[in-house]
C-alpha cells in the first residue's frame, strides 16, 4: 500500500506537534470456488474451499479470517486510522460487517478470534497430511460507504478481502489477523481461484482474475473469472469507468478511470514500469494486470494482478503510486511475506524498486539519489523527534503492525528505512551481486512466502554476505 505525500506530510506534522501514542503449496494449491451476487451495497456470496493438508501434521479444524467484519460498528481494530478517517467516510461515519450464514461438510463452525475477525470449522474427521477436505462457506458482505479496501467508495464499489482466508498454518497453528490500520495487515498462501459475480449491467468490473465470459441477464451481467497461484482476489465495479488497454511483455494491461485528463500517459507509465521490473527482477506471474482508479484515501492498494489508486492522486503522486503498486507484482503478490510482523519486507522493496524504475527513466523528473535522499530525510526527522521525547529512539523494523507508536513510525521505518536498507546493500554488495540476488529471490520463492531470512539467503547464495546488513537494519543497530 502507498500513502500520497500530501497526508504523509499530515501525519508527520502531527508527530512533531502531538505525544506519540502508542506459496508453498506447489501443485496441490488450494481451490476458491466462488459465486458472488452484489446489489445495492450487498454482497451474498457461497464458497466451496478445497484444502490440501501439506503441513505435515494430522488438521482437526480450518481458520479463516474474516476481514469484512473489521468495518462493524463495534470492532476493536479499526480500518482505518483518525489521521485518514476524515477523507476515507466521505458521508460522515458508516460501517458494514460479514455475516457468515452456514458452514456445511464440517462437524462444527463459530465465529470467534480478539474480534470477531476468525471462523473456526472443525472438521468432520481429522485430516491427514496429504489429504483433502471440501467445506462450504455462505455469508452477506454489507459495505460500508468508506473509501478504502472494503466498501462503497464515493464512485466505485472496493471489494478487497472480500471472502473468508484461509489463514497460514505455521509451527503453532493457523496464524490470525487482526485488522490494524497502520499497514496491511494480510498473509495468506496462494492459492487457484474461480469466480463467479452477478452484478447490475450499469456496472464495469475490473478483476484480478481474468475474465472469460460475461453474459447478459436481463438488468443484470454475469461474470466468469478465474486466476491461479495468488494469494488475494479482488473486484471493483463502477458505473463510470472509460478503459484503456495496452500490452506489455506478452501482458493485457487495463487502465479503468473515470476522471484522468490523461489517461494515455498513464497507460504508458505501467506498460513501461511492468517491462522494468520484468527485465529486473523476474517474469510477471500472470496474463492480465489491472490499475483502478477508485476512492481510496489514503493512497493505493496492492492485489494479485490488480491494484488500487486513489482517484485524488494526480500528476506525480498519482505515477509513484501507481508505479509502488506495480512493484507489489513481485514484492508482495508473487513472493509473499507476512505483512503483519514484516511489513519492510515488501513495502521497503516495492519503495526501492519504484526507486529504481525512476532512475532508469528519467523523463518522469525522479531519481533514485533524490528519492534515497528523502527517504533518509524522513528517518532522519523520526530519529530526532523520537530521541526528543523519549530520550532514545526506537528504529527497530520487526514490530507488528499495532506495535508502532504512530502512523508516521510505520510509514518511516517499512517504506522510508526500508528503501535505505536497500540502498545500503546495493551500495555493499555491488550492482551485479545485488542484481543477481534480487533474481535469485524472486525466483526462488515467487507463489511462496518469505521470511527475512530468506532474503539473507538468497544474496549468500549469490555470493554476498548481506546478513549482518539486514539484521542491524532490522533489529535497529545501524547508524544511518
Amino acid at each position: 500500500m502507498k500513502r500520497s505525500l500530501c497526508l504523509l506530510l499530515t501525519a508527520a506534522f502531527a508527530l512533531i506537534l502531538l505525544p506519540l501514542s502508542g506459496c508453498s503449496k506447489g501443485e496441490d494449491r488450494d481451490i476458491y470456488r466462488i459465486s458472488a451476487s452484489y446489489k445495492e451495497g450487498t454482497l451474498r456470496a457461497e464458497m466451496d474451499f478445497t484444502y490440501h493438508n501439506d503441513t505435515g501434521e494430522t488438521i482437526d479444524f480450518l481458520a479463516f479470517n474474516l476481514f469484512g467484519n473489521a468495518y462493524r460498528e463495534d470492532s476493536a481494530y479499526r480500518p482505518v486510522s483518525s489521521a485518514f478517517a476524515a477523507g476515507a467516510y466521505y458521508a460522515g461515519e458508516s460501517y458494514g460487517d460479514m455475516e457468515i450464514l452456514s458452514v456445511s461438510s464440517c462437524a462444527s463452525w463459530q465465529v470467534c478470534g480478539q474480534d470477531e475477525n476468525i471462523l473456526r470449522v472443525e472438521l468432520t474427521e481429522p485430516l491427514s497430511p496429504g489429504d483433502t477436505a471440501t467445506v462450504s462457506l455462505s455469508w452477506v458482505l454489507s459495505l460500508a460507504r468508506v473509501n478504502h479496501r472494503t466498501g462503497i467508495a464515493e464512485r466505485a464499489v472496493n471489494l478487497g478481502n472480500f471472502y473468508p482466508v484461509l489463514c497460514v498454518y505455521e509451527e503453532s497453528g493457523f496464524y490470525e489477523c487482526e485488522y490494524y490500520a497502520d499497514g496491511d495487515p494480510f498473509y495468506s498462501e496462494c492459492a487457484d481461484y474461480f469466480v463467479t459475480l452477478r452484478a447490475p449491467a450499469g456496472y464495469t468490473v475490473a478483476s484480478s482474475g481474468q475474465i472469460s465470459s460475461a453474459t447478459a441477464d436481463g438488468a443484470e451481467k454475469i461474470y466468469e473469472m478465474s486466476l491461479e497461484n495468488a494469494r488475494d482476489f479482488a473486484l471493483v465495479l463502477g458505473e463510470d469507468f472509460s478503459v484503456a488497454q495496452g500490452e506489455a511483455c506478452g501482458v493485457q494491461i487495463m487502465y479503468y478511470y473515470y476522471d484522468d485528463q490523461s489517461p494515455a500517459e498513464c497507460l504508458e507509465l505501467i506498460e513501461k514500469s511492468l517491462t522494468y521490473f520484468s527485465e529486473t527482477f523476474g517474469v510477471y506471474l500472470y496474463q492480465t494486470y489491472s490499475v483502478v482508479q477508485t476512492g481510496f484515501a489514503i493512497g493505493g492498494m496492492e492485489y494479485p494482478a490488480l491494484v488500487m489508486v486513489g482517484d485524488h492522486l494526480s500528476g506525480i503522486d498519482r505515477d509513484y503510486t501507481a508505479v509502488h503498486e506495480t512493484a507489489h507484482q513481485w514484492w508482495y503478490a508473487a513472493v509473499g511475506n507476512n505483512q503483519l510482523e514484516d511489513a519492510w519486507l515488501d513495502e521497503g522493496l516495492a519503495e526501492y524498486a519504484s526507486a529504481l524504475f525512476f532512475d532508469a527513466h528519467g523523463e518522469y523528473g525522479l531519481t533514485r539519489e533524490r528519492l534515497v535522499s528523502a527517504a533518509g530525510t524522513a528517518y532522519k526527522a523520526l530519529y530526532t523527534v523520537q530521541a526528543q521525547i523519549f530520550g532514545e529512539a526506537d528504529t527497530a523494523m520487526d514490530k507488528k503492525l499495532g506495535e508502532y507508536l504512530s502512523e508516521y513510525q510505520y510509514v518511516v521505518l517499512a517504506y522510508n528505512k526500508g528503501m535505505l536498507l536497500f540502498d545500503t546493500l546495493r551500495t555493499a554488495l555491488g550492482e551485479k551481486r545485488f542484481f543477481t540476488g534480487l533474481e535469485k529471490y524472486y525466483r526462488d520463492f515467487a507463489g511462496k512466502i518469505a521470511e527475512p531470512e530468506d532474503l539473507a539467503a538468497s544474496f549468500r547464495r549469490s555470493g554476498s554476505d548481506a546478513g549482518g546488513i539486514i539484521r542491524s537494519f532490522v533489529d535497529g543497530t545501524a547508524i544511518i
